[in-house]
This record gives C-alpha cells, structure tokens and sequence, in this order.
C-alpha cells in the first residue's frame, strides 16, 4: 500500500479506528482479563502501525489486523504459560478461529441491520434509535412517539421483530453466514 506520505498517519488511524472495537472483542475472547487485553492492544496497535507500509490494498485492513491481533494475543499467552491459568496452545488456536469466524458472522448482522434501518421511515428509524441511547428513558421516547410506555414497548417489540427477520432475509440473500 502506498498511499501520499502526508495521508499515510490519517489512512491508519481511520482504518484502525473503524475496527478496533471488534479487535477488542476478539482480544478479549483470548485472554484472561480486561487489563491484559488493554496490554496485548496496545502491542498490537505498535505493530501495525509499524507494520502498515506492508499492507496491500486498505480493504484488507480487518483481515490483516485480526491475523496480528492472534499473533499478539498467542504470544502474549504464550508468555504467560507459567500461569496455570492460561489454557494449552492448540486450545487456544481453536478459540482464536472460532472467534475469528464470530466476528465475521457479527460483522455480516451489523451490514444487513444497519442496511435495514435503513429502509424504515426516518420517524421510526430516529424513535428506535433514541430507544436504544445510553440513558435515554423509554417513557421520554414513548412521549415523543405520542404513544403511551405500553403500547411504545408494543410497538418496539414488532420493530424489532421486523428488523430481525430483514435482518435474516438479508444474511441469506447475501450469501452470507
């Protein structure tokens, strides 16, 4: 990858900020503690950062960071082997795999969510996401909504079943797991 040496620093951080939520969760999946996961990010942060010039083509940026992120993660354990605590090797392999193909399920539920809400009309879209906002209170959403708290629950309840099954048709029209 070669991008301008002025827009290499803004390539990264872009690309490594849209993931690094989910490289996160899979980290989080392998090691023993939220601590140590925060330790094994911030190594693995260094290393692709120094290691981006190699990247090919930046839409292979989640595949090439989760393939460091389990490097990074197995030798960190691998450290730790004189912990009792830490689980054998092959274990761990099949733990890393398995995670790897859960965040791309995940990953694949989020696209067909998002491009689902997408077809709502914007009042219902704006109503469930206000739901769902940290320390938003349902009855405030329901008085926006102009329903009461029971039938605003009612009704989320039939959003979301719809999203759910769009959600589905979606994954299976994709192709996707």
């Amino acid at each position: 990858m070669q991008p301008d040496r002025s827009d290499f620093h803004e390539v990264f951080l872009r690309l490594f900020a849209d993931n690094e939520a989910a490289l996160r969760a899979y980290v989080r999946r392998l090691v023993p503690t939220r601590h140590d996961a925060a330790d094994v990010m911030q190594e693995i942060a260094l290393v692709l950062w120094r290691k981006f010039g190699d990247l090919d083509k930046p839409e292979n940026f989640r595949r090439w960071a989760f393939g460091v992120a389990r490097y990074e993660a197995l030798a960190w354990l691998r450290d730790k082997a004189r912990d009792r605590r830490v689980l054998a090797g092959d274990l761990l392999e099949v733990i890393a795999d398995q995670a790897a193909t859960a965040d791309e399920k995940l990953e694949a539920q989020r696209e067909a969510l998002e491009t689902c809400l997408e077809k709502l009309a914007s009042e219902q879209k704006a109503l469930i996401l206000k739901a769902y906002m940290p320390d938003m209170q349902i009855r405030e959403v329901a008085a926006q909504s102009g329903r009461t708290v029971g039938a605003f629950y009612q009704w989320l309840h039939r959003m979301r079943l719809q999203l759910i099954e769009c959600t589905r048709r979606a994954i299976r029209a994709g192709g996707l797991p």
